[in-house]
């Protein structure tokens, strides 16, 4: 192996521009940091939060594109975003309003669902986060490879905390009410698929962001939360989404547990799922792909749980009868405007609050604030989005109330918001049985096993609907499961098991024929801990992750070398402690471990080689390069790769066609000897078939480091042919 030293020529042109990119960079990212959003992403369920106490349409960016944009789950994977926007609504009763001066028989006070006024009507003052630990630091040739780094950005480190992470977020209100929101997560794997929302309100009589100071009690306040989901952004964003389905437009919402004396009561939730497209070319159950894979675009079921809410102001007992309203709403042809001083949108929000409101047959208060069906139960077997008139579909509310809150006084309301679902794995075994036999006429890829154990042999097409439906629908299953997760939790007082902490370091090196892994030792020291286990993906993060390596206590190491891995292909990885499964106390016996999010890699390593010493060596892999062998080659996520290998330290390569015209240009710089091209021209353009020239040409004189011997000069070149078949 040659060491070698290149003679550089500094540009001081390029020095000062990079300087100025830095700069701007970091204004990026404060820019990014004051816009007040926050991410919790520890466990499987990742979203942001607005400052603004609600996440109203479009929060994040403000760009259409991203209007389903959060809880996204299962998290490793693109594009599982299911919200669409939320809001949070405060009425009273009977309100003198110092600004109009005017008296409202209903005074609603509102964040979104689409607008927000947080200088005059929800005013926020406090945006913190803070962490049981901080997110580690992950490293991959020496470079940042980890989204925490500006994700998971940490006001205070508090070991005493019981949730991984916890926002904290206070708002003033213009009737005088102090809104204090605190979003709970949580990386154990039990309980990684839901958020626990605390809200405390109180009659500060602070109207204004001045405090500016009213004495007043607050009669018959109602707190809402609306939530329109969308649980299709798969399909959408990968292009076989139907028009409207994006948005919620045929989102199908179900409310259990508004009757404690009901013989099915269980709890006090909603939960939604992408109800069928009339428009659809094939069976539309959980939006699979009808033309390639059959993946299931759309088989998260999204949901909410109360898990308590104060009787009065004076009984912090749980009151069983809370929400009071379970009412659904609709998404454009509801009240969802905003407008503090409009005595009749502020009516109608209200009562919408706290009554029956339809947005066809118009709204009117009513002594139960639960339909006497479901908006579920109202589609039945039609389609959700023949049902209503409304483009944006049916959102669903929860309000609460109503209290009465002399000056003092305070409420406080626990919900959880969760995803449940079939898996990766199901979703994708079922969409390839559920094309082969529906769509293509062949048999199942695997065998067809109904979720009660029923075997399908030689299935019809119905059959082959049935049984995709019936996988879809086990995600109501979940989402319950979740939620009983989520009371537990809750009623331990959030003393749940915890799993051992990440390593607080990752690092991954780049080798030339393995790839290096190292972490630091800090959680030996847990109580439990077990030792450690590495997981690899190939090709993408965006995809299933393989154990490559587990080691115990009485054998825990804290490297290991990834002798396996194969030229020309990027790898991610991920490392997690464990503990013995001793305090696993839903699945005992099964080791809990800590969130693969926190080490989970998002730059690719790959094999290199050191520099060769001579141009001889200097090789086209493959040549020649088929498009159909994209798997014998470098993967099928990198199906446009051709590597040069046995390159020297430092050279430019310059592409040609067989016809003499330059199509390419790369600067060799890293002192490797591996370079990778994805095929296309300067102008973004992918090659096509044909014969081409590469020809490599010395840019530096480059010496032997110990001898001082020169291995190159200047303007030496070489030239390599190769064939392209697409």
């Amino acid at each position: 192996m040659k060491r070698f030293q290149t003679i550089p020529t500094l540009n001081p042109v390029r020095l000062i521009g990079l300087l100025i990119l830095s700069a701007s960079a970091l204004m990026a990212q404060d820019r990014i940091i004051s816009r007040g959003v926050k991410w919790l992403r520890v466990g499987n369920l990742h979203s942001t939060f607005a400052i603004e106490g609600a996440e109203f349409e479009m929060h994040r960016t403000g760009n259409l594109p991203e209007q389903s944009d959060g809880m996204r789950w299962p998290a490793q994977f693109r594009w599982q975003d299911c919200t669409a926007a939320k809001s949070m609504w405060v009425g009273v009763t009977d309100w003198e309003d110092p600004v109009s001066d005017r008296t409202y028989k209903h005074k609603v006070v509102c964040v979104g669902p689409r607008q927000v006024f947080p200088d005059t009507e929800i005013m926020p003052y406090f945006f913190e986060m803070y962490g049981r630990f901080p997110a580690p630091l992950v490293t991959v040739d020496g470079l940042t490879a980890t989204a925490n780094r500006l994700n998971d950005i940490l006001e205070d480190i508090r070991p005493e905390l019981k949730a991984d992470r916890m926002i904290v977020n206070k708002m003033r209100t213009a009737i005088g009410l102090d809104v204090t929101r605190r979003l709970m997560a949580f990386s154990q794997q039990n309980h990684d698929n839901y958020f626990i929302y605390e809200y405390v309100l109180t009659n500060t009589g602070i109207i204004d962001l001045e405090g500016t100071t009213i004495n007043r009690t607050l009669k018959d306040l109602v707190f809402h939360l609306q939530f329109r989901y969308a649980p299709a952004n798969e399909s959408f964003k990968r292009g076989w989404g139907l028009s409207g389905v994006s948005w919620g437009r045929n989102t199908v919402n179900h409310v259990i547990g508004t009757d404690p004396a009901a013989p099915d009561f269980e709890m006090r939730a909603f939960y939604s799922w992408y109800g069928p497209f009339s428009s659809a070319p094939t069976d539309d159950w959980g939006s699979p792909d009808p033309a390639r894979t059959g993946v299931l675009g759309a088989a998260q079921y999204p949901g909410v749980v109360t898990l308590h809410a104060d009787r009065s102001v004076t009984d912090f007992s749980d009151d069983p009868y809370q929400p009071r309203c379970t009412w659904y709403v609709g998404s454009d042809q509801g009240p969802q405007a905003i407008n503090q001083y409009d005595p009749q949108l502020m009516t109608r929000k209200y009562t919408t609050a706290m009554a029956v409101y339809d947005p066809d047959k118009g709204q009117g208060p009513m002594d139960d604030g639960h339909p006497a069906k479901t908006h579920a139960e109202e589609v039945g077997d039609g389609y959700a989005n023949l049902w209503t008139t409304d483009a944006g579909g049916i959102s669903q509310g929860v309000g609460y109330g109503p209290y009465t809150l002399a000056p003092g006084d305070s409420i406080r309301i626990v919900v959880a918001e969760g995803v449940g679902g079939i898996g990766r794995a199901r979703n994708l075994e079922v969409g390839r049985n559920w094309i082969n036999v529906a769509v293509l006429n062949q048999a199942p890829a695997t065998p067809m096993i109904m979720p009660d154990g029923t075997v399908l042999s030689n299935p019809s097409v119905a059959q082959a609907n049935d049984y995709k439906k019936a996988w879809v629908k086990t995600g109501a299953d979940s989402i319950r499961k979740a939620f009983r997760h989520a009371i537990r939790n809750f009623e331990s007082g959030y003393d749940i098991p915890q799993p051992p902490p990440p390593p607080s370091e990752f690092t991954v090196r780049s080798g030339g024929d393995r790839i290096i892994l190292s972490w630091a030792d800090n959680a030996v020291s847990w109580n439990k801990f077990d030792g450690y286990e590495v997981y690899r993906a190939i090709d993408k993060p965006d995809t299933f992750y393989t154990k490559i390596f587990s080691c115990n206590r009485g054998n825990a190491v804290h490297t290991y070398e990834d002798t396996t891995a194969r030229r020309g292909f990027n790898y991610f990885y991920y490392v997690v402690s464990k503990d013995d499964g001793s305090a696993n106390d839903i699945r005992p016996g099964v080791p809990l471990v800590s969130s693969r999010f926190y080490t989970m890699t998002n730059q690719p390593a790959f094999l290199r080689r050191p520099a060769e010493d001579r141009l001889e060596e200097i090789r086209v892999v493959p040549n020649p390069f088929h498009i159909r062998a994209q798997e014998l080659q470098f993967g099928v996520e990198t199906p446009d790769r051709i590597a040069f290998f046995g390159l020297p330290p430092k050279c430019t390569i310059r592409i040609y066609t067989e016809r003499g015209d330059l199509i390419k240009t790369i600067h060799h710089t890293d002192q490797t000897g591996d370079e990778l091209w994805d095929c296309t021209t300067e102008s973004k353009q992918i090659i096509v078939s044909g014969l081409y020239i590469a020809h490599f040409e010395i840019t530096e004189d480059t010496y032997d480091s110990e001898t001082g011997a020169m291995l190159f000069r200047k303007g030496q070149q070489t030239f390599r042919k190769f064939i392209v078949i697409r």
